[in-house]
């Protein structure tokens, strides 16, 4: 009974022995630059601007008009970048005011299109993604 015991205790130990070998993925704390949360930041109030436009009846109207839903719209400037989001809000800083929506709606079809060719999404039945 000894000698099984004995080895019960052997193998155990070598298992957690072994186990110890096992690598532990461990967080890594770093600091965060000012611009870097300055930009983040900037970037979110930018966002929040593209949808307000995009809640706009005329705007909704124009991209129904094209084929594209509001919501599915708002979804892909979530998914832009923070510097896409820059360039777009600078975009609509140069427009005339109440004026040339189409170079807008432009963009934002590029935009979709682009997406939907990388295969993000899933808005236009004319497009296959290259994955």
């Amino acid at each position: 009974m000894n000698q099984h015991l004995m080895r019960i205790t052997s193998r155990l130990l070598i298992v957690t022995t072994l186990g110890l070998g096992v690598p532990l993925h461990s967080a890594h704390a770093g600091v965060v630059a000012t611009d870097k949360v300055a930009i983040s930041v900037q970037s979110q109030s930018e966002r929040d601007r593209i949808r307000s436009f995009l809640d706009r009846e005329d705007v909704r109207k124009a991209l129904q008009s094209q084929g594209i839903d509001a919501s599915n719209a708002k979804a892909r400037v979530d998914a832009l970048t923070d510097d896409e989001v820059q360039r777009l809000a600078g975009r609509l800083d140069n427009m005339p005011a109440g004026g040339d929506i189409i170079g807008v709606l432009f963009l934002i079809f590029i935009v979709l299109l682009v997406t939907d060719i990388l295969g993000f999404t899933k808005v236009y039945s004319f497009t296959r993604p290259i994955k």
